[in-house]
């Protein structure tokens, strides 16, 4: 069990880490067809449907999207409670 708790910790170090990427690269100005904007858009598609849930209870405030942390939050709340049962 310890194996799988340990395999768990890392894939969630690595979602995490691409919101992360993904926030920041939205910060940059985008060109059409450009390596950024395709690198987004991949990213876009594998955070997003995590992200989204969040969206819909926590609004953006002005200009800054606070989902992303309470998003991560989130995952590092499971990962504690997966990895304390698994070890």
């Amino acid at each position: 069990m310890y194996t799988f708790a340990v395999i768990f910790s890392r894939l969630v170090d690595f979602y995490e880490i691409l919101i992360f990427v993904w926030c920041l690269l939205s910060w940059i100005p985008r060109r059409g067809g450009g390596f950024v904007e395709d690198l987004t858009q991949v990213l876009g598609k594998i955070v997003w449907p995590y992200l989204s849930f969040f969206r819909r209870f926590i609004p953006p405030l002005g200009m800054v999207d606070f989902s992303p942390i309470v998003a991560m939050l989130a995952l590092e709340v499971l990962r504690q409670i997966v990895v304390a049962i698994l070890v």
